[in-house]
C-alpha cells in the first residue's frame, strides 16, 4: 500500500506574504468603472476581471489563464499603466522570466541598440511580439487592447467594461426563475 503524506502550509509571516505577492489587483488608473478591479494571480496564471454589485458583493465577470510566457509581457504592461512599456523592458521581462530588474533591463537596452546597429532588431523582438499577440487576443475580452507604438514600446487601452460571461447570465435567470 502506498504512503500518502500531506504538507502542512507554514503559518509564518513570510509565507503569508509570499501568498499574498501572488495575487496582483490593478485598478487601471481609475480607467475601470467604480467598484470594477482586475485581479491577477501570478501562481496561476489567471486574471480575472470583479465588479462589485449594489449589495457590494464582488462578480466574476471574465477570467483568462495566460502561460508563463504571456505573463511575462502581460505584468510590465499592467504595471506600468497608463504609462507606455519600452522594448527594452518588455524584451527584458520576456528574458528573465517575468522577473526583470533595472540592471536586466539596461543589458536588454543595450543588446537591442546592437541588434538595431547590426540590422537584426526583428530578429531579436519577434519572440516577444508572438508572446504580444497571443496575450492581446486573449485580454480583448477583458474589452483592454495592446497597441504598440512606433519605435518606441506598446500600451495598453482600455476600451470599456467587458460583458458578463453567459453562462453567468444564464444561471441568474434560472435562480431569479425560482423565486
Amino acid at each position: 500500500m502506498q504512503k500518502v503524506y500531506l504538507r502542512k502550509p507554514k503559518a509564518t509571516a513570510d509565507y503569508t506574504s509570499q501568498q499574498q505577492n501572488k495575487i496582483l489587483h490593478f485598478s487601471l488608473q481609475d480607467s475601470l468603472p467604480a467598484g470594477h478591479i482586475m485581479v491577477l494571480n501570478t501562481h496561476f496564471g489567471t486574471l480575472s476581471y470583479l465588479a462589485c454589485d449594489e449589495m457590494n458583493i464582488p462578480r466574476l465577470l471574465k477570467q483568462e489563464q495566460f502561460t508563463n510566457t504571456e505573463l511575462s509581457v502581460l505584468m510590465p504592461l499592467l504595471e506600468l499603466f497608463p504609462y507606455y512599456c519600452p522594448y527594452e523592458v518588455l524584451y527584458a521581462h520576456f528574458y528573465a522570466g517575468g522577473k526583470a530588474n533595472e540592471e536586466d533591463i539596461v543589458k536588454a537596452r543595450e543588446h537591442l541598440e546592437e541588434a538595431m546597429a547590426e540590422g537584426n532588431w526583428d530578429q531579436e523582438m519577434r519572440p516577444v511580439r508572438c508572446a504580444l499577440s497571443r496575450t492581446r487576443l486573449k485580454i480583448r475580452s477583458f474589452n483592454v487592447d495592446i497597441s504598440s507604438i512606433l519605435a518606441t514600446g506598446y500600451i495598453l487601452l482600455v476600451t470599456g467594461e467587458p460583458e458578463e460571461e453567459e453562462e453567468y447570465e444564464e444561471s441568474r435567470k434560472v435562480v431569479a426563475g425560482r423565486r
